[in-house]
């Protein structure tokens, strides 16, 4: 790409924000130009904002530290700065969905890495491995926003990410019925062991909207484009405990699956490794080489040792093995805030890059 694509991240101090700072650094299409956040932090270099806030191991990118705090909350002046924005913003539901729009009908793209838009019927949830194709309902909700360059596009919930697309590489073997226990770092709650001591030696058995989300919106990812909406899927019906768990990064999930077809194991280790999307095929800067791999070891995939495979893009499966009353069990392990948040909403943006929903304005 000749000319970088200006981006602009809104909620750009905390977590998921700093998380795509990070990544953003040196990235070869897309340069930060313009962080936003709450009116509290607006005024501020981004430096100040953050202060002793900054969560990531890596140092905060001198690019950004001068960079003068927006006011997330206006629109057209943000908006007249970038060509796009990845959204990370903290509000509620009713408040995201508005803002998020408010900035496409400034025809400015939005990448989100917020559940607000999830299930409006036709804005497109893409992990791009996946379900690329649903990127072709944007027409659709240009027309209802009245819009010609501006739309909405989201990721889905971290949780999903490390059994999804397992079950996505199996498909031709009809798994009908999943029993799912994600076991989730603290960092998908926005916390650091600093600033959540409680979480140290200790297991929280509740996460709010989790289990929902982790049973429902992997049907949406699967489901097929009818009429201008994404209709979901019916099957595999999935039933979900989601567990938070005292680990910094990386989302761990237990997984059981009945087939309508019975595969060997044989036959779903190489569905596994040969298993790769339009990212892989395009070269995607942030696509892993290996979208998913599989791990022999009986103590493996292990978060210490495996969350960052890929750059913390590819997720890691292990432990297949015939179960007594399911099919198969498996675990799985994917970085919640790399593959799960910020980095799979970049690598959406790369996608839509390459396919000309985003340009330069």
């Amino acid at each position: 790409m000749e000319k970088k694509l200006r981006v602009g991240i809104l909620g750009a101090t905390g977590m998921v924000g700093q998380r795509f700072i990070s990544l953003l650094e040196d990235h070869p299409w897309f340069q930060v130009v313009t962080v936003a956040a709450s009116a509290r932090s607006a005024g501020k270099t981004y430096e100040e904002a953050v202060g002793d806030r900054w969560k990531m191991t890596s140092p905060m990118p001198e690019a950004v530290k001068k960079l003068v705090v927006m006011n997330v909350a206006e629109v057209e002046k943000v908006a007249s700065t970038v060509d796009f924005v990845f959204s990370a913003v903290d509000m509620t539901k009713d408040e995201i969905r508005a803002i998020e729009e408010a900035y496409a009908k400034t025809e400015t793209p939005v990448v989100s890495n917020n559940s607000a838009h999830r299930w409006t019927p036709d804005v497109p949830m893409v992990i791009p491995e996946i379900n690329p194709e649903h990127f072709a309902v944007i027409p659709f909700q240009r027309k209802r926003l009245g819009t010609t360059r501006g739309f909405v596009a989201v990721k889905p919930n971290c949780s999903i990410q490390s059994y999804t697309p397992a079950l996505t590489a199996w498909k031709e073997f009809e798994p009908y019925e999943v029993v799912a226990t994600t076991y989730q770092a603290i960092s998908g709650a926005g916390k650091t062991f600093k600033d959540w001591p409680e979480m140290a030696e200790n297991i929280i058995p509740y996460i709010g909207g989790e289990e929902e989300k982790s049973e429902q919106e992997p049907l949406r990812i699967w489901g097929t484009l009818e009429g201008g909406v994404i209709v979901k899927a019916k099957e595999p019906v999935i039933t979900c405990q989601c567990i938070r768990v005292p680990v910094l990064n990386g989302h761990t999930a237990a997984v059981f699956v009945k087939f309508r077809k019975k595969p060997s194991k044989e036959q779903l280790i190489e569905k596994l490794v040969s298993f790769k999307g339009l990212p892989q095929e395009l070269n995607l800067p942030s696509a892993p080489e290996q979208f998913i791999q599989y791990m022999e070891e009986d103590n493996r995939p292990q978060v210490t040792l495996d969350v960052d495979f890929g750059k913390g893009m590819g997720v890691s499966i292990g432990r297949l093995r015939e179960d007594t009353v399911y099919d198969w069990k498996f675990v799985g392990l994917s970085h919640n805030t790399v593959r799960g948040a910020a980095g799979g909403a970049v690598l959406c943006a790369e996608l839509l890059t390459e396919q000309g929903y985003i340009t330069h304005k």
